[in-house]
């Protein structure tokens, strides 16, 4: 196929070109992979700049996504590609074999570095994915940081730079220019644009907020090495429509459900003014999984406490007369009972594991495609394949949900996407989703929802 690029395409391509490490902040559905895939090209057969390119992605991206994309298109099917997956055995073998870019899954870039050490023999890296660099205490952001000066170039691309708040961007924008535009140390970059915002009784400061104007002040620093695009300025998509389906539990699991998160509560230190981050994220995915229906106990075994929102989802999938659907679950215990419902059906259900998959499911071979949004939030291209998701079991990571909406809701699609929740009334499902309607500061107001909920509790007991 010919690729014609759009004119913002054109730019980006000519910015990689000039700029030898340059951050490309593009949306979903803007085309980072070809855009990339093309610059490559010019800057090693045309321009003989680059030898040896490494792509740095998310495991489902680096299995199948750049070598599909790489083969789609007339000028890049002359790159050769070596997936560096599998064992060390097989990711040894892949290094030694001859090619132009070679592709590797994030959780091994520790390891990549330890393997060369000193004789790092990549002159151009790409990150697909750089927010999943952005703690700079993070063993990856560590390992990569120590081999910059053996990187001639450096692209990052990524549709949500700062999901979390724009202190994300220091370790990115870090690997880019050294601490050049945004201080050396993260300390110091604190320090300048942030001030304390929440403080524990011993004064501990446990969470820090921008200083006024700290947005523009930053964005200005790294202007000339990072391009912001949005989706919606460069591209005509159908809309994208969010469906509540409210799943009222019966009066036992509804018991069961108040009974737990009481119990839990309870079993909380009294003197624990601040709920810490383990304590909530657990007491949270405790709610989420009686939400759906199954709870772990502390051997890990599942306990099915209730099947209403497996009946709601069922009664939805009917409900859409055949039309495929990519379902995201939470919990393994989530999949295991989906799976053991749908088999008693006629539908043709398959969990997303493979490039296979993903070509099957753009052929509309698949019914109803499996999937958890950490292992396929990113780079997957499922618009061809369904316009309706099911979320099964909710996550308040924001980024991961618009990431993993953004597999039907993206260029190529044609229908309005829809996306469908299950939502059990009166349960921590609700909290979640006015969380992520919320869209900013969200692991915050989670948190706040979560500390208010047991305060009524703590204080319906005192009566």
């Amino acid at each position: 196929m010919e690729f014609i690029p759009h004119a913002y395409q054109q730019h980006c391509i000519n910015r990689i070109i000039e700029i030898k490490k340059l951050g490309l902040f593009l949306d979903m559905g803007l085309g980072k992979t070809v855009t990339t895939l093309t610059a490559v090209r010019e800057l090693k057969y045309n321009r003989f700049q680059v030898h040896k390119v490494l792509v740095i992605a998310p495991k489902k991206v680096a299995e199948g996504t750049w070598s599909r994309e790489k083969d789609k298109w007339d000028h890049t099917k002359i790159l050769r590609v070596s997936p560096v997956l599998g064992s060390q055995i097989k990711r040894i073998r892949a290094l030694n074999t001859p090619a132009d870019i070679y592709i590797i899954n994030r959780e091994n870039v520790v390891w990549l570095v330890d393997h060369y050490r000193n004789a790092w023999p990549f002159d151009m890296v790409v990150i697909d994915e750089s927010s999943s660099f952005k703690s700079h205490n993070a063993k990856r952001f560590k390992a990569l940081a120590s081999v910059s000066g053996h990187i001639d170039r450096l692209v990052e691309l990524t549709g949500t730079p700062s999901p979390n708040g724009l202190n994300d961007l220091w370790a990115q924008v870090f690997l880019l220019d050294g601490g050049e535009r945004l201080e050396r140390k993260y300390t110091r970059f604190r320090e300048r644009y942030f001030q304390p915002d929440k403080r524990g009784y011993d004064g501990m400061v446990y969470s820090y907020e921008p200083k006024p104007g700290t947005e523009q002040a930053i964005l200005d620093r790294i202007s000339d090495i990072c391009i912001s695009m949005k989706a919606e300025d460069y591209l005509q998509l159908p809309d994208l429509i969010y469906h509540e389906v409210p799943v009222i539990l019966d009066a036992k699991a509804a018991k069961a459900y108040r009974e737990l998160e009481r119990q839990m509560v309870l079993d909380l230190p009294e003197e624990e003014e601040e709920i810490s981050v383990t304590s909530a994220a657990a007491l949270s995915n405790k709610l989420l999984q009686l939400a759906n229906g199954a709870v772990y106990d502390e051997e890990h075994n599942v306990h099915e406490v209730h099947g209403c929102k497996i009946e709601a989802f069922l009664e939805l999938v009917e409900s859409l007369q055949g039309k495929p659907v990519l379902v995201f679950y939470n919990f393994q215990s989530d999949r295991e009972r989906l799976l053991r419902a749908l088999a008693k059906t006629s539908l043709r259900v398959r969990e997303l594991k493979t490039p296979q998959d993903e070509d099957d499911w753009n052929a509309k071979k698949i019914d109803i495609l499996l999937t958890h949004p950490a292992s396929s939030a990113y780079g997957l291209n499922l618009q061809q394949g369904g316009n309706h998701v099911i979320w099964f079991g909710l996550t308040w990571n924001y980024e991961l949900y618009t990431q993993a909406n953004k597999r039907l809701h993206r260029q190529g699609q044609t229908e309005k996407v829809i996306i469908h929740h299950l939502v059990c009334a009166g349960t921590r499902d609700e909290d979640v989703m006015q969380a992520l309607s919320r869209k900013e500061d969200v692991q915050n107001w989670v948190m706040e929802s979560l500390k208010a909920r047991i305060k009524a509790i703590r204080e319906e007991e005192r009566k």
